[in-house]
């Protein structure tokens, strides 16, 4: 009885946190998101010899081509934040965004680092669940036309965004013996399952949001290193990466988790 009068007062003060923050918490959870495209997009303008010497370094494709990879990453990223935090085109937006990541992930060889891989493929669940809400935004411009139901594409975006954010947390998993890292690993690892399956989804999102901010804020802390240090840029990059996972888990708690989930299935017993 102890654990679920825990349990219960923990979602009555998780509910109260959404009372509260309703109106502006899907605005701080896009900036969030895009906040890794927009950090790149303007190293890409502060870097822009030392990314177009490098690209033509590693696959030797000539000055040209070089220039078109810097240009279009610059381009996308930026253009695609500037539409996802005004609300035009967001579902345009969140398609190039993809292609971005996509684009990344074989250029920056990505691909064959599997910690890195697994990252950007959060950062695309991310991007999905934004996806899910911009089409949720858009049919309830059509309130009286008769929707889908639970079997519409929605429901199945916003279950392959949570599946995919977990991939964030399993980066983070510690394989030492120490008390400490076993009952980290412990409590992060049931409170992914939890977001995965979508059972009691908001309050472990706010839970993993907590404890995600926590981290980045005390291991990627770049701005203690000097910037002429390459490991200023490896914290930065880590430090935004890690943001946009913390952006998509707050549209799981501003959203919900979406029919596929055993919350939504609750509902039905």
């Amino acid at each position: 009885m102890g654990q679920e009068d825990l349990m219960s007062t923990a979602e009555d003060v998780a509910d109260q946190f959404l009372r509260v923050t309703k109106h502006y918490l899907p605005h701080l959870a896009r900036l969030c998101l895009i906040s890794t495209f927009l950090e790149d997009g303007i190293r890409m303008w502060f870097q822009w010899n030392e990314q177009k010497e490098y690209i033509e370094a590693t696959w030797a494709c000539g000055y040209f081509l070089a220039t078109c990879f810097v240009l279009l990453n610059l381009l996308g990223q930026l253009g695609g934040c500037v539409l996802v935090l005004s609300r035009n085109f967001v579902q345009y937006a969140c398609f190039g965004l993809f292609g971005i990541i996509a684009l990344q992930t074989v250029a920056y060889s990505i691909l064959w680092d599997l910690k890195f891989l697994m990252r950007n493929m959060a950062l695309g669940g991310g991007l999905l669940l934004l996806l899910a809400e911009s089409r949720s935004e858009g049919k309830s411009m059509f309130a009286g036309v008769p929707s889908m139901g639970d079997s519409s594409p929605k429901q199945y975006m916003q279950l392959g965004g949570r599946v995919l954010l977990v991939l964030m947390f399993m980066t983070l998993l510690h394989l030492d013996a120490s008390f400490f890292s076993i009952l980290q690993n412990m409590v992060g690892t049931a409170l992914i399952i939890l977001v995965a399956i979508g059972f009691k989804t908001k309050l472990a999102a706010l839970t993993l949001v907590v404890w995600l901010f926590a981290i980045n804020v005390y291991f990627n802390a770049f701005w203690t290193v000097p910037a002429y240090k390459p490991m200023h840029d490896f914290l930065k990059y880590d430090f935004f990466q890690t943001t946009s996972v913390i952006g998509g888990l707050l549209l799981v708690v501003a959203l919900g988790p979406g029919g596929v989930s055993m919350d939504e299935k609750k509902k039905e017993w």
